[in-house]
């Protein structure tokens, strides 16, 4: 089964309640609940989401609701992901990166760079099914794409095309904005963007202002969710953080709003440490992949924010006593 984050659909419900329809009833069609969607790190399947985009245009009778829904969103429905991808020296080795990442995001989906001429094509490749079509999903994840490469710039109005291999749709009472719908291509050879191949040179905007929010408003979630708890807090900042490259107890400090050396303290006091909620997180995350075998150990290795997948192996065998296929074969007897 491939899954996605349920932050890919930021903003469903306020949307389709906006369009005057009920997203609860739309969500309980596909098999979803909006208790799924409240954290955007839950992962749900895949298909499921494409049937649920289907639905609702159909229900909504917006042809193009994959694009008004992208309309509304933000290269931050990568999350974390966008920490790293955004530090690359270059705009190709920004995508490069987020390639090679994409899979914490959503699985069964793959990003292709091709150079035709002075022209670059970004195409989106999906081994996703859903019994009724992807022509939403793709609009939504094209949709996407093209916010992540126009923050990657800082372009404020972007001009260049997107592209969708599926046929034009009625367009004529479609609520998307219209300067979005002029870019869009349809019935093109590939689903993605094209832009000039120079873009690929330049170097991507990084505004640690909007990291900031970003983790301000991470904080504020923690404190509603674990309050007066700062091992679970602290606990939870780091998985989100593995996967990026980021993670650090000055980076976890800097997330609670505290000076490391403080941090270092009030865990003390709760009899605890950095280094043991780093490797309480791994081993918690690390079983849970196992178990669902939701990702190989190689990529597990990756989330887990290990640079090689024997020193993965390495660890898990001292914290279990067993190599990480071992214990999966033995958890799924």
């Amino acid at each position: 089964m491939f899954l996605v984050r349920s932050g890919a659909i930021d903003g469903y419900e306020k949307l389709v309640k906006r369009l005057g329809a009920n997203p609860n009833a739309l969500l309980a069609e596909a098999g979803l609940s909006p208790a799924q969607l409240r954290n955007p790190n839950h992962y749900i399947a895949y298909s499921k989401m494409a049937e649920l985009l289907e639905l609702s245009a159909h229900r909504l009778d917006e042809p193009c609701f994959g694009l008004l829904m992208s309309q509304h969103q933000s290269s931050s429905v990568l999350g974390d992901l966008n920490m790293a991808v955004f530090r690359q020296p270059s705009v190709r080795e920004a995508i490069e990166e987020a390639n090679r990442n994409l899979y914490l995001h959503a699985r069964g989906v793959s990003l292709d760079i091709k150079t035709r001429g002075e022209n670059c094509e970004l195409a989106l490749a999906f081994t996703v099914f859903s019994s009724l079509g992807l022509d939403q999903t793709l609009q939504l994840s094209v949709g996407q794409l093209a916010s992540f490469l126009a923050d990657l710039l800082q372009l404020d109005q972007p001009g260049f095309p997107i592209v969708l291999r599926q046929p034009a749709p009625d367009m004529d009472d479609s609520r998307v904005d219209s300067a979005l719908l002029s870019r869009v291509r349809f019935s093109s050879p590939f689903d993605g963007v094209r832009f000039p191949g120079s873009w690929l040179q330049r170097q991507p905007n990084f505004d640690e202002g909007s990291v900031r929010e970003h983790l301000q408003a991470y904080l504020a979630t923690l404190q509603e969710r674990y309050p007066d708890n700062l091992r679970n807090q602290a606990r939870a900042i780091i998985g989100q953080l593995l996967a990026s490259g980021e993670c650090s107890l000055e980076v976890i400090a800097a997330t609670l709003d505290m000076h490391p050396r403080v941090l270092q303290l009030r865990l003390q006091e709760e009899g605890s440490s950095y280094g043991e909620l780093l490797r309480e997180t791994r081993l918690a995350l690390a079983e849970q992949h196992l178990r669902h075998k939701s990702l190989s150990v190689t990529d597990l290795a990756l989330k887990l924010g290990y640079a090689e997948t024997s020193i993965f192996s390495r660890s898990f065998k001292q914290w279990t006593g067993l190599s990480p296929r071992q214990w999966q074969q033995r958890h799924l007897e």
